[in-house]
């Protein structure tokens, strides 16, 4: 059985290291679910001033008129300018980096960033494009036919979950 990190720990692990580089330009993007969830945490525990971006990708994927809309799509808000901003990306599990390629996509079409750091609590690996994060909480091995999920209880607490490849 694989044992999974703390969760919480990884949260503060990622506070630690994020926050020397926090300043004016600053500005956080989560992506939905998970990555919204570690990116509210974040972005209140590192006081980031510019009100905080959510970004659901669903009509950004390179594999959408494949599979569809299988959730109900949120609407993306990014609620500054990101031209010039310093943005940190944030999402919960780095597999494929498809999911970071059709963010990027979309954050471009809200303006040209000075910069875009990835942010995410685990690599899981088995990347099938040249994207890496810059700021990682853990690299975590899944076993075949598993997914890594973060899942979020009722009072907010955050925990990293394997389940059945199949229950996507």
């Amino acid at each position: 059985m694989t044992k999974l990190p703390d969760t919480e720990k990884l949260c503060q692990d990622l506070v630690r290291e994020l926050k020397p580089r926090i300043g004016p330009k600053t500005a956080m993007v989560g992506l939905y679910t998970g990555g919204v969830w570690l990116a509210e945490r974040l972005h209140k525990e590192l006081r980031i001033e510019k009100p905080l971006g959510l970004m659901d990708i669903a009509f950004y994927r390179d594999d959408y008129a494949a599979r569809g809309l299988k959730h109900d799509p949120k609407r993306t808000t990014i609620p500054f300018d990101v031209n010039g901003a310093e943005l940190l990306l944030v999402d919960d599990v780095l597999y494929s980096g498809r999911t970071v390629r059709a963010a990027m996509n979309e954050l471009f079409d809200y303006g040209r960033p000075a910069s875009i750091s990835l942010v995410v609590l685990a690599d899981r690996g088995g990347r099938q494009l040249p994207i890496c994060a810059q700021h990682v909480g853990a690299k975590v091995e899944v076993p075949e036919g598993m997914r890594l999920r973060l899942k979020r209880d009722d009072a907010g607490k955050l925990a990293l979950a394997l389940e059945s490849d199949r229950a996507a």
